[in-house]
């Protein structure tokens, strides 16, 4: 990933596979960054349209919001619906001095102006198919292209 996550910028993995990077990401950077997770099941704008997940996780922020840096950390950015679900949710909980993306995969195929800030790598794939990562119980990640429909993602 390209840049320099500030020494002191929090953490707020969104769940699910954003949530198993920023755990890595918290062990692996210098400095001190305190850990939070988000579920933007409710702030979706197509939630109507989708419905719930089967796998509803509590949001968990155990830190001030208001006036920290923070860093917003995703499996796949794709159409950028998600992480604006995120952006609305923690402003909720505060406004936040700054926020920052970081992605494992950035995909393309936005439908709104949302860029990530860091990136681990960008892959063009096709819209029926969908990018999955899952977590094994080891604790290693994988990543797998699935047609749409397939994954239990976002």
């Amino acid at each position: 990933m390209r840049g320099a996550v500030a020494y002191d910028a929090k953490l707020i993995g969104i769940y699910s596979g954003g949530a198993w990077l920023a755990e890595r990401l918290a062990q692996m950077l210098e400095g001190e960054h305190p850990l939070g997770y988000i579920d933007v099941s409710f702030y979706r704008d197509d939630y109507a349209q989708k419905g719930l997940r089967t796998r509803l996780k509590t949001t968990a922020l155990p830190f001030e919001v208001a006036g920290s840096r923070i860093v917003l950390v995703d499996d796949v950015l794709y159409t950028g619906r998600s992480v604006r679900a995120a952006i609305n949710e923690l402003f909720d909980y505060g406004r936040p001095e700054s926020i920052e993306l970081a992605v494992l995969i950035d995909r393309g195929g936005r439908e709104l102006p949302i860029e990530a800030t860091y990136v681990g790598a960008r892959l063009a794939v096709a819209r029926r198919l969908s990018i999955v990562l899952q977590r094994h119980l080891d604790g290693s990640l994988e990543l797998s292209v699935e047609a749409e429909g397939s994954a239990d993602g976002a």
